[in-house]
């Protein structure tokens, strides 16, 4: 984690064994328990939040992504109809 000027507070509740807990680990990071939850927060944040924006292809499968990039499917009337009522309608 890059150091930045923190302009915002998170205020987080336990109970005493939680804190024991916090303050020991803390403790044995060498890091204070601000800086503990902080970076271990963040690092599960972005853990997270990859594992649900992230797309991971098997090589057939992106060979497969790949050529349907490469050669899209013919229009479908539906589809030219559409493309005709938004020329119109957009002029």
């Amino acid at each position: 984690m890059t150091t930045l000027t923190k302009d915002t507070r998170l205020h987080i509740r336990c109970d005493q064994d939680v804190r024991r807990l916090l303050d020991k680990a803390a403790a044995y990071a060498h890091m204070s328990v601000s800086e503990f939850v902080l970076r271990n927060a963040v690092e599960q944040a972005q853990s997270v939040v990859q594992a649900h924006e992230a797309i991971t292809l098997s090589p057939q499968d992106f060979a497969a992504f790949l050529d349907a990039l490469d050669t899209p499917a013919p229009a479908n009337p539906a589809l030219e109809r559409a493309f005709a009522r938004h020329a119109q309608q957009v002029r």
